[in-house]
């Protein structure tokens, strides 16, 4: 299992409310571009299935998610079809405006042919597991940055350091 946390001035259920909403994964995301809810959904719940959209240089591809846990504002996580990777979010106030937000994912099953193939290739970057891990890192500096530029253009808060 890989995970990452930074600290966010920010309320969890705002932060959950981000990256709950996979449609906008793209605002923070180095690697994913947002996705599309299937099924009639409008958002995130427990079973709800999703298409992920991604791109890495000139390569773009699709994944086919269901969601897992969805408890506002604490937990949010999907598993990747293609991939047999779950990715998740925990979400722990560290005071009434703040909060430790972690990025973690792990493998619950051996990828598909295809990820396997392009894993080895090198198409996709040739340490992807080292990749994944920075770009989660990236992921979490982006959230905390945007939440922090929507606290400070509505005046309730300032982003830290």
């Amino acid at each position: 299992m890989d995970e990452v946390c930074i600290d966010v001035d920010a309320p969890a259920g705002t932060v959950w409310d981000l990256v709950s909403d996979v449609t906008r994964a793209g605002e923070w995301s180095p690697e994913a571009t947002g996705a599309r809810w299937r099924g009639g959904a409008t958002g995130p719940a427990p079973g709800v299935r999703f298409v992920g959209f991604n791109r890495h240089g000139p390569i773009r591809w699709r994944t086919h998610c269901v969601i897992e846990t969805c408890e506002r504002p604490a937990a949010f996580s999907f598993r990747v079809a293609e991939s047999g990777m779950r990715w998740g979010w925990r979400i722990e106030p560290t005071g009434s405006a703040t909060c430790r937000v972690t990025q973690w994912r792990d493998r619950y099953r051996t990828p598909n042919v295809l990820v396997r193939a392009l894993a080895g290739s090198g198409i996709l970057g040739r340490d992807r597991e080292r990749l994944m891990v920075e770009g989660m890192h990236a992921t979490l500096a982006a959230v905390r940055s945007h939440v922090g530029h929507t606290a400070r253009s509505d005046g309730t808060a300032t982003a830290g350091d």
